[in-house]
């Protein structure tokens, strides 16, 4: 805490001894700024950014090092399963509706450019909770969970260190057996895998997965908002397909006719020539992709009745967040609260004769991200973001709102202070997917930046380089093409680069 001479001089003796006691009080657990500091607060600066400053009782403001209990923002980080980035009417969706979606964007942050760096939900959900790349956080398979000490690295483990209530509700995605239940104050997350969309409730009745996890919102902020700060986390299976042979598309009953007589025009690559332009190791049946392709996507008319399913359930959701917001109100919690809405990865509905994610396409990796809440700066209000933004990037953001020094094991970045100009915007990133392998799903990892994207399928030494920019359907693999050698040259070194530094 910094003084100017004036105020130090103005200070008894008492006073200077209370204030060496209080800092060494905040050395142990950072300020604890009192009801009358608080109401000292200028009106114009956010509830998230009012820690920051301390006021003497005139004009001069004090920085402080950490948030106060009671001032610090409640976080909720909403995440749905196999979300592609285009499926919001806020990202030019003309068919799909989201409207509390899009008004939740329309008051925060949109971020146009974010992406995950695996696409496929135990590694992302694993990114997501650590802030770090597979290749540092190991958790590649569905049977391996986080060792005891990297847990304690985890958001969610932080924030309770630093005095927060935590909250889970809904598919936990990582290693089913092993659930970090305990460290949870409110926890619903079924021990399975992939939850089923039908639940029974405890009357008997069913209800689908989807109001199962608006209930238990509701239940959790009744019985935890206006007390210490908060965070819930909430994982919605939708819209993730049901799995079986074949996949299904369980909708909850009020939405089964909607989209009904809307036309759903088929994807650009789609075309069976692109499917047909992938190398020989690709492009055959055992790939998991072109596997469930079939019975979903194989036809124009299941593509189109499929992708009506798709934009069903997340509608459904959208439903769920606009029961939230509401709640937050009435509770008088909203501005007060930050809202982080997320995919957990993409998902190709036919783009490239495939169904899925995995592989390094647009539709795969790319997903919606929001930041929005009435305790968002007014700054930050109302924009939008080209800058790349990451999955590994939401847990340091989170600990960063929380006032929660973020550890240096995490790769991510602040995307607050990044869209404040404290850091430097990211200019690439590396992408790795490595589980399982050929033929059922090859490996990849690439490079990708705000123009191009390199890819490389790693078993086999094949190459893709796609000129996003000019080409954002990936309709033609430039490899292969001598215009482009130079960037194929900068874009392997810088693959070498990345793929060290992500370890």
């Amino acid at each position: 805490m910094l003084l100017n001479t004036k105020t130090f001089f103005r200070l008894s003796a008492t006073g200077i001894f209370a204030l060496l006691i209080t800092g060494f009080a905040l050395a142990a657990s950072g300020p604890v700024i009192t009801a009358k500091r608080q109401k000292a607060a200028k009106p114009n600066i956010s509830i998230v950014d009012q820690w920051k400053y301390w006021y003497d009782g005139k004009d001069s403001m004090r920085v402080a090092e950490t948030k106060s209990v009671a001032n610090r923002p409640n976080v909720i980080f909403l995440l749905t399963d196999d979300h592609r980035w285009d499926a919001l009417g806020v990202m030019g969706n003309k068919i799909i509706q989201t409207p509390n979606l899009d008004a939740l964007a329309n008051r925060g942050i949109l971020f146009k450019k974010a992406y995950v760096t695996t696409a496929i939900c135990m590694v992302s959900r694993a990114s997501l909770l650590s802030g770090q790349y597979m290749s540092r956080h190991g958790i590649n398979d569905f049977n391996t969970d986080f060792k005891k000490e990297a847990l304690a690295q985890t958001y969610p483990a932080l924030l309770k260190q630093a005095g927060y209530k935590l909250g889970f509700i809904g598919k936990w995605g990582i290693d089913v057996q092993n659930q970090p239940d305990s460290l949870y104050d409110y926890w619903a997350a079924a021990k399975e895998g992939q939850p089923k969309y039908e639940l029974k409730n405890k009357s008997g009745k069913i209800i689908h997965h989807t109001d199962s996890v608006g209930k238990d919102i509701t239940q959790f902020l009744d019985q935890f908002a206006g007390k210490e700060p908060f965070c819930l986390a909430v994982s919605f299976k939708a819209p993730h397909e049901l799995d079986g042979n074949p996949p299904t598309y369980p909708v909850q009953e009020r939405f089964k006719d909607l989209y009904k007589n809307v036309d759903i025009p088929d994807p650009v690559t789609a075309d069976t020539k692109y499917w047909n332009s992938h190398p020989d190791f690709f492009r055959t049946d055992a790939n998991i992709g072109r596997d469930r392709w079939k019975p979903l996507l194989s036809t124009p008319e299941l593509r189109a009745e499929t992708t009506r399913d798709y934009y069903r359930l997340i509608t459904g959701v959208d439903e769920v967040v606009g029961d939230l917001v509401s709640q937050l109100k009435q509770l008088k919690i909203d501005e007060h609260t930050i809202i982080i809405f997320m995919g957990d990865n993409g998902f190709s509905l036919g783009e490239h004769g495939l169904e899925g994610k995995w592989f390094g396409f647009e539709e795969s990796i790319r997903v919606p991200l929001i930041i929005s809440g009435g305790g968002l700066s007014a700054n930050l209000k109302h924009t939008q973001s080209n800058n790349i933004a990451l999955n590994i990037d939401v847990a340091p953001t989170i600990l960063s709102l929380a006032g929660v020094q973020v550890p240096g094991s995490m790769q991510g970045m602040d995307l607050i202070k990044s869209m404040q100009n404290k850091t430097s915007a990211r200019k690439d990133f590396f992408y790795q997917h490595t589980f399982m392998g050929s033929p059922r799903l090859p490996k990849v990892e690439g490079v990708v930046t705000g123009d191009f994207k390199y890819m490389k399928y790693i078993e086999h030494g094949y190459e893709e380089l796609y000129d996003t920019k000019n080409d954002p359907h990936e309709t033609v693999n430039l490899a292969g093409n001598d215009v482009y050698s130079k960037k194929m040259a900068e874009l392997r070194r810088r693959y070498e680069e990345l793929r060290k530094q992500v370890r």
